[in-house]
């Protein structure tokens, strides 16, 4: 991914990393260093975030490269609408529901629907909101390799999915999303997002069984 600092707007900010006293922090903590005037803690927010959020984008719009674009242009609003942050809520829905309408827009753009999950999923679906991991480093490296297809397999199949189905889909069973958070992020209320995230689980079983030995 580019670095922020090869765009315009990014140019000033410092090099080196943030310090341990700021990964001590919590969210709201480094927020408000970085309003404070300690450039060091937006760097440290794109450490936390950039990874997680490439994810999410990639798994919406299924481009790896456009994805990459999409989340340097969250930071860049995040860097520029900062101040404007309300700091009663939540940081990380607040940036969640930026990559989630850029991803829209894309989409959009794109003038086309939208194609993109698994099944050994559904038997932790209402279980709790912890996010779907395919690999443990304690597993047998034929273990591994399953997982690694299931994976493959899994993010195929998400692609099969309509494009408001498909985004409630991973914010609940890959990023680990309460559906409060969901709520807010997607901008629906409650209801909506339970029956869409129904359709989605459904409609992914439909696609991927047929490929689950």
């Amino acid at each position: 991914m580019k670095a922020l600092a090869e765009r315009p707007e990014n140019r000033s900010l410092p090099a080196p990393p943030a310090g341990p006293a700021l990964r001590g922090l919590d969210d709201s903590g480094v927020v408000a260093a970085c309003l404070g005037g300690r450039a060091e803690a937006f760097r440290e927010l794109v450490q936390r975030y950039q990874k997680r959020l490439l994810n999410f984008v990639y798994r919406t719009i299924g481009d790896r490269e456009r994805a990459e674009d999409l989340v340097q242009e969250v930071f860049i609003r995040v860097h520029r609408h900062l101040h404007r942050f309300d700091q009663s809520k939540k940081f990380s829905t607040w940036i969640y529901t930026i990559a989630s309408n850029l991803a829209k827009n894309e989409l959009r753009n794109r003038s086309r629907n939208p194609l993109v999950l698994f099944q050994a999923m559904k038997k932790s679906w209402d279980a709790d909101h912890r996010p779907l991991q395919f690999e443990d480093p304690h597993h047998r490296p034929d273990d591994l390799y399953r997982k690694r297809h299931l994976r493959e397999l899994v993010e195929w199949a998400i692609t099969q999915l309509p494009e408001h189905h498909r985004e409630v889909f991973v914010l609940r069973e890959l990023e680990g999303k309460s559906y409060e958070d969901i709520a807010q992020i997607t901008d629906c209320n409650l209801g909506t997002v339970k029956s869409r995230l129904n359709r989605a689980r459904n409609r992914f079983a439909q696609v991927i069984a047929p490929h689950l030995d």
